[in-house]
């Protein structure tokens, strides 16, 4: 397993991600959260296409806070069924990798 992770979850407004970006960090299971967005996402939903406007939050984080990470974005995030995808990080700075570590670690 990589020892650190991109998790990606979304949310139909700006002011909802920089909600969920900043408890996630302020909780020290991500080390950072980037916001883009709006997007337009295209999903089945209750047996009819969707398509919505949404912003896409992006974190960096350990695979040992991941749990507690999804823990706490389904804790805060008002969908019934957040995304959330995690991606392993293959390669990186040791230098960010390492500040990842220190953002993250159990208190």
């Amino acid at each position: 397993m990589a020892e650190y992770l991109t998790v990606l979850t979304t949310t139909d407004s700006a002011e909802k991600a920089r909600a969920l970006a900043v408890s996630a960090v302020e909780a020290k299971v991500a080390a950072c959260a980037q916001i883009d967005g709006p997007v337009t996402s295209v999903y089945r939903w209750e047996n009819a296409v969707q398509t919505d406007q949404e912003w896409r939050v992006l974190y960096m984080t350990t695979a040992e806070r991941y749990v507690e990470l999804e823990a706490h974005i389904k804790q805060v995030h008002d969908y019934d069924m957040p995304e959330i995808i995690a991606s392993p990080v293959t390669h990186g700075s040791a230098d960010y990798l390492s500040w990842v570590s220190e953002e993250t670690a159990k208190s």
